[in-house]
């Protein structure tokens, strides 16, 4: 009776905790029609879905020109002032994402609104070059 006494005061110990046992990640498998497993994540032969970056709000600029002045020119604008831009007629403007060129392109209007019609787009090679220089 003393003995059942002192089992009661024990914390019950599961058998399958034990101070050696570690806690093994199981991963989800696939099975595709011919009956082999793929492993979640791993590629398949699909194309990778851009489902995750799609909502990604980035910055769009469409560059007219560029002009450098000094302070006292810039305090000395007023309505009707005409700034000079770098740019000559004709030429294609700049459209970039978050500061990366990444087309060229003309002023169209449309309904009464301004647009850019893109009319070359830089080539991937072009943008790592840009990105290497910055």
């Amino acid at each position: 009776m003393a003995e059942d006494a002192n089992q009661e005061d024990e914390p019950v110990k599961d058998e399958g905790e034990g101070a050696g046992e570690t806690a093994v990640e199981e991963k989800e498998g696939v099975v595709d029609e011919e009956g082999s497993a793929e492993t979640a994540g791993e590629e398949s032969g699909e194309p990778a879905s851009l489902d995750l970056i799609l909502d990604i709000p980035l910055a769009v600029t469409v560059e007219l020109g560029r002009s450098k002045m000094l302070i006292n020119d810039l305090l000395q604008l007023g309505q009707g002032s005409v700034i000079e831009l770098t740019k000559l007629v004709g030429d294609p403007l700049e459209v970039l994402v978050n500061n990366k060129l990444v087309a060229r392109g003309e002023v169209v209007v449309v309904n009464e609104k301004f647009g850019v019609r893109l009319t070359d787009i830089v080539t991937p090679m072009e943008r790592v070059k840009s990105l290497a220089t910055t």
